[in-house]
């Protein structure tokens, strides 16, 4: 398991264990986060559970593929360095402490 932050854009905190092998969307959805809709159940086609990563952590992610970056275009203000969608990004231990923030919609 991994604690994982979720911040909501209204700056409500989400504090939440996530089981490794799920994804930042799955345990989001799983533990009925708001702000992360998830349209496309995880199939990387939408930008609806897009977040910021917080700074401390981007270089600790594994990298974006072209089909992450091309749906990040579809994003509500995405951020060049912070953007993720979390349908992307599977939980391990590493990410224990992980804190992301949800933007003001998805879209």
């Amino acid at each position: 398991m991994a604690k994982i932050t979720y911040v909501e854009f209204n700056g409500t905190e989400h504090v939440v264990d996530v089981a490794k092998g799920l994804t930042v969307m799955e345990g989001a959805r799983d533990n009925g986060i708001p702000g992360i809709e998830a349209d496309c159940g995880g199939a990387c086609a939408c930008s609806t559970c897009h977040v910021y990563v917080d700074a401390a952590w981007v270089e600790k992610l594994p990298a974006k593929d072209s089909m992450e970056e091309d749906m990040l275009d579809f994003a509500y203000e995405p951020d060049p360095a912070r953007s993720r969608l979390t349908c992307q990004i599977k939980v391990t231990d590493a990410l224990d402490g992980l804190k992301v923030f949800m933007p003001e919609k998805q879209i």
